[in-house]
């Protein structure tokens, strides 16, 4: 992977944009170039600029914040070579500034670079797994960030997703009847993503399962979490029947 970064890398960098003879504060003339060319999202452009600056001015107080703006053209680009190239410059930024103000904004972004490369639930979960790591590095490290309640959206997002994929193995234990399966899946589910926000469909279909294999008292209390933390759900009607059916006495599982 490193050596694929390395090599991207290179073949993106370019000729180095001049800066006019007589320049002053060159670094900064830089810095606004390729700011200005972000702006635009004229990426190829931008990241001229900045890695000019980021590799002939080591000195400049611009320095940091273009290597975090180098990053972020490859951030926009949304490319999967670019999303790799911007995990790159945000785990550097944080290997050559670890204490700098705008380290939070570092790692959020690393964990952005994976947030984008996410694929849909039935696929491979790494990239949501990767994202995940990199949100809570972020949320052991910058307790205090103002960047916290866009870390907690993304964590939500990628835990999401990751549940998703794993709710969705369940489901279709549930469809095949195997509900042993399907009750294992589940349950394991709410015990690792508590807060999952379609746990409904979870509750619905694990109390089913229980249901089905003629365990009344096991399935009534997910019924009713469901009842009791969704106002809004597509599952609400079939649970208050069964409730009424449970509590009335009806033999589970008719």
């Amino acid at each position: 992977m490193l050596a694929l970064v390395a090599a991207l890398a290179g073949g993106c960098a370019g000729k180095s944009p001049a800066v006019p003879v007589g320049t002053a504060d060159a670094d900064k003339f830089l810095f606004d170039k390729g700011n200005a060319a972000a702006k635009d999202r004229k990426w190829l452009n931008a990241r001229e600029y900045l890695r000019n600056l980021v590799d002939n001015y080591p000195q400049s107080p611009y320095r940091p914040d273009a290597k975090l703006a180098l990053g972020d053209t490859y951030i926009g680009e949304k490319s999967t070579e670019s999303l790799l190239l911007a995990a790159n410059e945000f785990r550097e930024f944080l290997t050559f500034y670890p204490t700098h103000p705008r380290a939070d904004y570092a790692q959020l972004q690393l964990a952005r670079s994976f947030m984008l490369q996410m694929l849909a639930p039935e696929r491979d979960q790494s990239a949501t797994r990767d994202a995940i790591k990199e949100v809570e590095i972020f949320l052991q490290r910058f307790p205090n960030s103002g960047l916290m309640p866009d870390a907690r959206v993304m964590e939500r997002e990628a835990r999401d997703r990751l549940s998703e994929a794993e709710y969705n193995v369940g489901f279709f234990y549930y469809r095949m009847k195997w509900n042993p399966g399907a009750i294992d899946r589940f349950m394991d589910l709410l015990k690792s993503d508590p807060g999952f926000s379609n746990r409904d469909a979870v509750y619905y279909h694990l109390a089913e399962c229980l249901y089905r294999t003629a365990k009344p008292a096991e399935a009534l209390p997910y019924y009713e979490r469901l009842l009791r933390e969704f106002e809004q759900s597509e599952f609400l009607d079939l649970t208050q029947k069964r409730v009424a059916e449970l509590k009335g006495g009806v033999p589970a599982g008719k």
